[in-house]
C-alpha cells in the first residue's frame, strides 16, 4: 500500500492534494506533475510512503531541478513508485550503467540454463542500490526539518514532516 500527496506552498500556507502515480513513469513526470500543483513558482513537495516500507520526499522549486531523498533506496528499488526517484546520479551511477554491458559478460554456454554456481548472487544492481537512505538530507532544512531529524524518521515519517512545516491538517485532508 502505497500514499501519495503534493504539498504546495502558498502565501496562505500548504495545500495539499492527493495524487496518483499511474500515469507517472519518469522523474521529469512527477517534477511536472509537481509543477502544475503551482499557481507561481513556489515550492512544491512530492511526499511518498509505502507502508512500513520507505518514504520519499521530492522538492520542486519553480523550473529547478528537482531535489530528492529517499529514506531506504533497497526497499524503493522494489516499489515501481521508489524506482521513479532513484535516478542514475542519486545512486551514484553513470547514466545508463543498469548493470554489465555485453562486451563485459563471460558467455562459456553456461548461459542456456545450466547452472554455474560462482556464489554470486546478487546481481549488480543489487550492488548499486544501499540498504540506507539516499539523496538530498537537507531538502527541507530551510523548512524546518533538518537532515538529522529526517534521517531518524521511520512509521508516519510523512505526518511527522508534515507537522514540522505547519501542514498536518492539510496533509490529513487528504489522507
Amino acid at each position: 500500500m502505497y500514499f501519495a500527496a503534493l504539498l504546495a506552498r502558498t502565501e496562505d500556507g500548504w495545500e495539499a492534494s492527493d495524487t496518483e502515480l499511474d500515469d507517472v513513469e519518469t522523474l521529469s513526470d512527477l517534477a511536472d506533475l509537481a509543477r502544475e500543483a503551482s499557481t507561481e513558482d513556489d515550492t512544491v513537495l512530492v511526499l511518498i510512503e509505502q507502508e512500513d516500507g520507505w518514504f520519499g520526499v521530492v522538492r520542486v522549486d519553480g523550473e529547478d531541478d528537482p531535489r530528492i531523498y529517499v529514506s531506504d533506496a533497497a526497499a524503493a528499488a522494489r516499489s515501481s513508485y521508489g524506482e521513479i526517484l532513484l535516478t542514475d546520479e542519486l545512486l551514484g551511477r553513470e547514466p545508463g550503467d543498469d548493470g554489465a554491458d555485453l562486451d563485459s559478460l563471460d558467455l562459456d554456454g553456461t548461459e542456456d540454463g545450466e547452472d554455474e554456481d560462482d556464489g554470486d548472487d546478487d546481481g549488480p544492481s543489487a550492488e548499486a542500490v544501499p540498504h540506507s537512505p539516499v539523496g538530498d538530507v537537507e531538502i527541507l532544512d530551510d523548512l524546518g526539518v533538518s537532515a538529522k531529524e529526517l534521517r531518524i524518521l521511520d512509521e508516519d515519517a510523512l505526518s511527522a514532516i508534515a507537522e514540522a512545516l505547519g501542514a498536518s491538517e492539510v496533509l490529513e485532508t487528504v489522507r
